[in-house]
């Protein structure tokens, strides 16, 4: 399996000049992270049953699990630890982010109206001796990271579990803030 190394460059969350120098926006680094990945933004985002993507109470905003899914493809499948290495499975908890961060760019305009991530769960299908279930959330960490900045440190839980729906990897569900 293909694995893309993901490299963005942590600056301030608004495009500005400094010193003859652009910054990049949230959108922008996003857009790079997707462009990486081979993750397309005008992708369809369907739910997996009756559900909503994301639910909104006042600036808070709580985006259902996202499993690693291109389209229509699951492209991270299988128990971590026998059928995917830890980096593959940290693969599988960026596309997942990225799905959480397409879904928030989409309800609030513009990726630089995150206040912060507060929670996110990092949920990985697991071999029954694998126990590197944080390195795996890692890859979801480090990507929030990179494209909101500070605004994307938070919380978070990993937890090795059983079984996936359709057999994806891991699974990341987000609780984020909006200004």
């Amino acid at each position: 399996m293909l694995v893309r190394e993901l490299r963005i460059q942590v600056v301030a969350p608004d495009s500005v000049l400094k010193q003859g120098r652009h910054i990049m926006t949230a959108d922008e680094r996003f857009k790079q992270a997707a462009i990486e990945a081979g993750f397309p933004l005008d992708a369809e985002l369907k739910a997996g049953g009756n559900y909503a993507p994301l639910v909104r109470n006042g600036n808070d905003l709580y985006i259902s699990g996202q499993l690693p899914r291109i389209g229509d493809v699951v492209v991270v499948m299988g128990r971590a630890g026998t059928d995917v290495t830890v980096s593959e499975a940290q693969r599988a908890a960026r596309v997942c982010v990225l799905r959480a961060l397409l879904i928030l760019q989409r309800e609030l305009g513009s990726l630089d109206k995150v206040k912060s991530i507060l929670r996110i769960t990092v949920y990985v299908q697991s071999a029954s001796d694998f126990t590197r279930q944080s390195e795996v959330g890692d890859g979801a960490s480090d990507l929030l990271r990179a494209v909101l900045g500070a605004a994307g440190m938070h919380s978070r839980t990993s937890i090795g579990v059983f079984q996936l729906p359709k057999n994806g990897t891991v699974e990341v569900d987000m609780i984020a803030c909006a200004l």
